[in-house]
């Protein structure tokens, strides 16, 4: 086990956690209702499972695949591909996973540059394609010959022209730098608070509020290519409603499931590697202790590094339910 500093929130699990977890994942080897296999984490890869998914059960798709690259995942190692080959492994995935939604269902495709126009055909086909996200991933090291690599898209789709898309709940908290009022000294379209001076912003395709998950955050894992809560969070409000069932089949580290479990929806998820399926299971555990997201604060997205508030309500929730026990469910 890696040696960590003082302050290092990373999530570990010990060998005296392992069995216990692994005995709390499922694998499906036949057809299963929807209540067999929600909430649970389904230990097995996606070939192998994806037919044995209720059809038409899935209100929500959030799919995070491997990347055109390469890139070590667990005990898994994958190779860059040709481009025929990533295509047709892409197509196959869509395919089996597309007979799971329902047709007022939404799907999100994350991707980088590489990857997001080889796979905009294939959606394009299977989907209404309605806006491309990009955000800004402002984590890694700068390159000597070329432009540093520190945004990923992300495809916003629907099965149909029927959808929900909840634009107040993903409604942007951003400060106010000039403030402007109206003749009568009233401030127009911002509010003054103790805290600053703020307005209530439409999300746009462009994000350039998320924090990658480091070592001193709660939620972060070894997982080399882990999704930060708060992303996934927007995806989830905008897309879906309490009760709804998110589907994400290359789960990593479970941070849709567990983002699922804290905004009241039920989801399914699949991952491949044990060490990220136990990874899963704690932080799911956890999350009955801490239901906070970083930068998501009284039903609004702040900026990043401007959530003064938000530090002192977690401490304070976290106080109020420390003596509660965790439990998956």
């Amino acid at each position: 086990m890696k040696k960590r500093a003082p302050r290092n929130r990373t999530l570990t699990i010990s060998e005296d956690e392992v069995d216990k977890l692994m005995k709390l994942t499922i694998q499906i080897k036949s057809g299963k209702t929807l209540d067999q296999i929600v909430n649970k984490i389904i230990y097995q890869d996606l070939l192998d499972c994806a037919k044995f998914i209720p059809e038409n059960s899935v209100d929500l798709l959030i799919l995070d695949p491997p990347y055109f690259l390469d890139k070590v995942f667990g005990k898994t190692k994958f190779k860059k591909a040709n481009i025929e080959e990533y295509v047709a492994l892409f197509e196959k995935w869509i395919l089996l996973l597309k007979k799971s939604l329902k047709k007022t269902s939404t799907i999100y495709i994350c991707s980088d540059w590489r990857t997001s126009n080889i796979i905009f055909p294939i959606l394009d086909r299977n989907f209404i394609i309605r806006n491309r996200i990009t955000w800004e991933r402002e984590k890694g090291r700068g390159a000597k010959s070329n432009w540093k690599n520190c945004s990923e898209d992300i495809w916003y789709c629907t099965n149909s022209e029927e959808y929900i898309f909840d634009v107040d709940a993903v409604k942007l908290k951003k400060r106010v730098l000039a403030p402007y009022k109206d003749e009568n000294g009233v401030p127009k379209d911002w509010k003054k608070s103790g805290d600053g001076n703020f307005r209530h912003t439409f999300p746009s395709n462009l994000w350039s509020d998320i924090s990658i998950p480091f070592w001193s955050m709660p939620e972060n894992t070894d997982h080399p290519t882990q999704k930060p809560e708060k992303l996934i969070a927007k995806l989830i409000l905008a897309s879906s409603k309490r009760g709804d069932v998110v589907f994400d089949p290359f789960l990593g580290s479970g941070t849709t499931a567990v983002v699922a479990k804290k905004l009241d929806r039920n989801f399914i998820a699949i991952e491949r590697e044990e060490y990220y399926c136990q990874l899963a299971i704690k932080r799911l555990i956890n999350a009955d202790v801490d239901k906070s997201i970083q930068g998501y604060s009284e039903g609004y997205f702040w900026e990043r590094n401007s959530l003064n508030l938000q530090k002192k309500s977690q401490e304070t929730a976290i106080k109020e339910s420390h003596n509660s026990n965790g439990s998956l469910f």
